[in-house]
């Protein structure tokens, strides 16, 4: 069987299909080099925000185009659109054979191999993950699922339940599976990364978590994405600004500035919390670079409240910001309140904070001019161009933030690090000269 992905969504969902494709690749299937050549399609969807149910539908009558014009056989949708609509959407999507939500991807295989359209009845490696992407140096690590946080705007729970945690010895396995096929930074990922081990009484919290990572693997770079302020402990941030391969970077989402609005959201900090937990996290974490999340167009939220929250994100000066406009998610505590921010208003508010951002972001990458960092090789800025590589330093995220480009004879293979000195930087991006 020729297999075919398409995967949606955030890098956990990404996590997901590269375990399902492994399971898939074990017993006998192989990747198709293109959509046309597939035997049958398997679309991991997203049902975060109505933009990504709208690609997520998009993807699976694409799916299903390619079954009625080639030789495509099945089309399987799996995933958060289909945990939470799976029973509408097999009525209204003939094109999709097979729809599994979470609780029903057990029989993924035996469902596909009674179909005839696998045929190895034992998987040959199971629990590897097969790797999707374009840069194999660069992978992410799930510790946990679902989420406890009853957020009025996210229907996370409502799609993938309550927060469960990996154990802990599970998870460094993976780890090391993941160094041994090449990964030289890994990101660790949950709904809320701080959360980890509060479902087991007793059981390992993140700091052991992240101890273990570094004591059984020689990984260069870890990093902590998506940690409520909360989970951000004295013995995360003691591991964090002691431990030279645990990267000083924290992605710590606020979605708002207002205690009202924050109350509105049910959100657990205030504004005075989050004003005292960045200012500890900057005293206790050197070059620590901190990312953030906003939610504008909130039901309620007024002109004093996206004022107040520009004048918090210009006071607090975090380095990135990931913002984003309210949409109402069905089943939601937000979705009984009446949606009384025009969608142009919305936009607007959105665009002033990410202009407010793109010069703070600037003006906090002004203090790496003239320093001397590790850059890690992502690959050729330009496929065109092989005089100019593009990494990130430690302080810059894969996908979400900026990166370095650098220029001069140096060794490009992806996945390499260079010393380089870095001479200039822009909004978002740096420009360095290798020094070694």
């Amino acid at each position: 069987m020729k297999l075919g992905v398409i995967s949606l969504g955030c890098d956990k969902a990404t996590v997901d299909t590269e375990h399902l494709v492994a399971r898939l690749v074990g017993h006998g299937a192989q990747i198709a080099p293109t959509l046309g050549d597939a035997d049958v399609i398997l679309v991991n969807t997203c049902g975060f925000i109505d933009a990504a149910k709208r690609e997520s539908i998009e993807a699976m009558l694409e799916a299903g185009r390619y079954k009625k014009a080639g030789r495509c056989r099945a089309v399987v949708a799996v995933g958060c659109l289909i945990a939470r609509y799976g029973d509408e959407l097999r009525a209204e999507l003939p094109e999709v054979d097979y729809f599994f939500g979470f609780r029903d991807l057990p029989e993924l295989v035996p469902r596909l191999m009674s179909a005839g359209l696998l045929e190895d009845a034992s998987a040959t490696h199971p629990g590897v993950r097969h790797y999707l992407g374009t840069t194999p140096h660069v992978r992410y690590l799930k510790i946990s699922e679902g989420c406890d946080h009853t957020c009025a705007f996210c229907a996370i729970p409502l799609m993938r339940g309550l927060h469960r945690s990996r154990p802990l010895e599970e998870l460094v396995r993976e780890a090391v599976e993941l160094e041994r096929a090449g990964a030289r930074e890994i990101n660790l990922v949950a709904q809320d990364l701080g959360h980890y081990g509060h479902d087991v009484p007793g059981g390992p919290r993140l700091p052991d978590l992240l101890a273990a990572l570094l004591r059984e693997t020689g990984v260069a770079w870890y990093r902590c994405l998506y940690v409520y302020s909360a989970g951000i402990t004295p013995q995360l941030v003691e591991l964090m600004a002691t431990e030279r391969r645990l990267a000083p970077y924290l992605d710590m989402p606020i979605q708002h500035a207002t205690d009202r609005m924050l109350a509105a959201m049910r959100r657990p900090e205030r504004a005075d919390t989050i004003r005292a937990k960045v200012r500890w996290l900057r005293e206790a974490v050197p070059d620590l670079a901190l990312r953030t999340t906003v939610l504008v167009g909130f039901p309620g939220e007024t002109d004093a409240d996206h004022a107040a929250l520009l004048e918090f994100l210009d006071e607090l000066q975090f380095d990135r910001v990931g913002a984003f406009a309210y949409s109402e998610q069905e089943g939601t505590r937000g979705a009984a309140l009446p949606d009384d921010v025009p969608d142009g208003l919305k936009r607007e508010r959105l665009a002033e904070v990410l202009e407010l951002q793109r010069a703070i972001s600037g003006e906090r990458l002004q203090r790496l001019v003239g320093r001397e960092v590790d850059v890690l090789v992502d690959g050729p800025a330009h496929p065109d161009d092989p005089g100019i590589a593009v990494g990130r330093t430690i302080w810059q995220a894969d996908d979400v933030d900026g990166c370095t480009h650098l220029a001069g004879p140096i060794a490009r293979e992806p996945g390499s690090f260079v010393r380089a000195r870095v001479v200039e930087a822009l909004d978002y991006d740096l420009i360095a000269e290798p020094t070694a």
